[in-house]
């Protein structure tokens, strides 16, 4: 299928400066100073069987993107990469612990000892009945070191707040990926969005041969429309506020419903209470859940991207939801010494730490 679309235009630095929650942060803080600063441990929500054709891999991984990781395990066991699935992505700058899911018709063994790779330890191997899905994760937990931190005292106070009402559920900066370059003084600077450079390639003609790069590209512009969309909200101010026809999601679950009028009080006290959430949409084929007076405010997105709209839905993308603010749990705080800090706590997949990260600090490498 051809996705070219004539005077198609895309988002441009710095357009991934999206509103925050709570006020700018005021304290800076070295973030990724080493790999070590950056843990995360994926929790299944289950335990395998033991028995199956599907071999689950766990690895601690430091230094490498998970798509990397997968092609590897195909090109090991000489399977189509399609046989290698994961639960999640994780960042490549980090130390993470993450699960992978490999399809060995017919309970083919491999020599797991043999498998070198730089950056991988196997932490363990088992085996499944099923295969190894997107998002089926208990949860993602996080240990995050700050050092340099300007402020310690600002930075507790506002996890304080983050606690009683969250953070935009934004997708994070690894979402875009990174582009590095020298400037004219030779000096080398990093922007985030080669990710969405991959998108403009994409929808404007190119050819993307690699699966993984490709679904990369695609989903970092769905990704950033709807962070457009949650940044919006809370430009009007209405990011806590039930407005009718909007698409309201229990907490924790994909389950939704509409707004209807005589519904918005208690819909209001149900959403302060953190019981529902708002939610925006994850463009698609389809028609917008949204409606009436929410449905308006929604469709501003394909009155402003049309020709994105159009293309995400060209691709087959169904229209989907995702919830608008992010309740990070069991968030605790260390004090290092006078200048480091570690924050740690859980979030449910498919969400992102520096989405919490950005409304405490403003980072530097």
């Amino acid at each position: 299928m051809s996705l070219q679309t004539d005077s198609l235009t895309f988002p441009q630095f710095p357009d991934l400066d999206f509103a925050y929650q709570h006020a700018a942060p005021s304290a800076t803080a070295a973030f990724k100073r080493e790999l070590s600063d950056f843990k995360v441990n994926e929790v299944l929500g289950f335990t395998p069987t033991g028995t199956g054709e599907h071999i689950f891999v766990q690895v601690e991984k430091t230094g490498l993107n998970t798509a990397y990781v997968a092609e590897q395990f195909a090109s090991f066991t000489q399977l189509p990469l399609r046989n290698v699935t994961y639960a999640g992505r994780k960042d490549k700058f980090s130390t993470s612990t993450q699960w992978f899911g490999i399809h060995s018709p017919g309970k083919k063994a491999f020599d797991w000892d043999a498998f070198m790779l730089d950056g991988i330890k196997i932490l363990q191997v088992t085996r499944h009945d099923k295969k190894l899905r997107t998002g089926v994760l208990k949860h993602n937990q996080f240990i995050i070191t700050l050092r340099e931190v300007s402020d310690i005292p600002a930075i507790v106070n506002k996890l304080a707040a983050i606690k009683q009402t969250g953070v935009p559920n934004y997708y994070g900066q690894q979402r875009f990926g990174e582009v590095r370059f020298l400037d004219q003084n030779h000096q080398q600077q990093t922007k985030v969005g080669g990710n969405l450079i991959l998108a403009e390639q994409l929808f404007t003609g190119g050819k993307i041969k690699n699966r993984n790069k490709r679904s990369v590209a695609i989903s970092a512009l769905r990704s950033w429309l709807f962070n457009v969309c949650v940044s919006q909200r809370i430009q009007l101010g209405i990011d806590h506020t039930i407005l009718a026809g909007d698409v309201v999601m229990l907490s924790g679950s994909n389950s939704y419903f509409i707004a209807q009028h005589d519904e918005i009080g208690l819909l209001q006290q149900r959403l302060n209470e953190h019981d529902v959430d708002l939610s925006a949409p994850l463009w698609g084929q389809g028609s917008v859940a949204a409606q009436d007076v929410a449905l308006a405010l929604e469709s501003q997105l394909a009155t402003s991207y049309p020709q994105i709209c159009e293309s995400l839905a060209l691709l087959g993308l169904k229209q989907e939801r995702r919830a608008l603010h992010l309740l990070p749990q069991d968030i605790t705080t260390q004090i290092i010494d006078d200048a480091t800090l570690t924050i740690s706590f859980t979030l449910p997949v498919g969400c992102f730490a520096t989405s919490v990260l950005r409304e405490c600090c403003v980072t530097h490498t």
